[in-house]
């Protein structure tokens, strides 16, 4: 049975976690606020804590893990920060998982954080596919769209498919 780690675990991602798992997935779910905890492990998955400014308490979480979902296209913070974790902090940790049991990367290209920093993130992911040989894929549905969830994790899955 395949596992997948979403970062960023907030309401889409334990939606997300949930249509992962009626597929036969084991899902860990991370959050940087102690207090999502509880909320995520309410949903059915596995709750981690990690902050994906530090590639360590991601990168922790990988040992049994076969595919990493970066659920970052809306999240919250000044823009410096979110331009860095779609930025020199993702960049950092696809490099890292070249060690690890990861064998696919989706990262989600669209959301509230700017746009600019939204298509330098998906230009690292594509390129960090392309050098390491690890399929990834570019989330670009927007999450109110009905059936996201079905959809995204098909694509997910997708990863492991070939």
């Amino acid at each position: 049975m395949a596992r997948a780690l979403i970062v960023g675990c907030g309401c889409h991602g334990r939606q997300l976690g949930r249509e992962l798992a009626g597929l036969g997935w084991q899902v860990r779910g991370t959050s940087r606020r102690p207090d999502a905890l509880g909320e995520i492990e309410a949903a059915g998955i596995e709750a981690a804590p990690a902050d994906p400014d530090r590639a360590g308490t991601v990168l922790e979480l990988c040992g049994d893990v076969a595919v990493v979902v970066w659920l970052l296209g809306s999240a919250a913070g000044e823009p410096a920060a979110t331009s860095a974790i779609n930025g020199p902090r993702l960049g950092s940790l696809l490099e890292k998982l070249v060690d690890s049991p990861v064998r696919g990367f989706a990262y989600e290209a669209t959301g509230s954080v700017a746009r600019n920093t939204l298509a330098e993130g998906a230009r690292i992911t594509k390129r960090a596919g392309e050098r390491w040989r690890i399929p990834v894929t570019l989330l670009a549905e927007d999450r109110g769209a009905p059936g996201w969830a079905e959809r995204t994790a098909a694509s997910v899955a997708g990863l492991l498919a070939g």
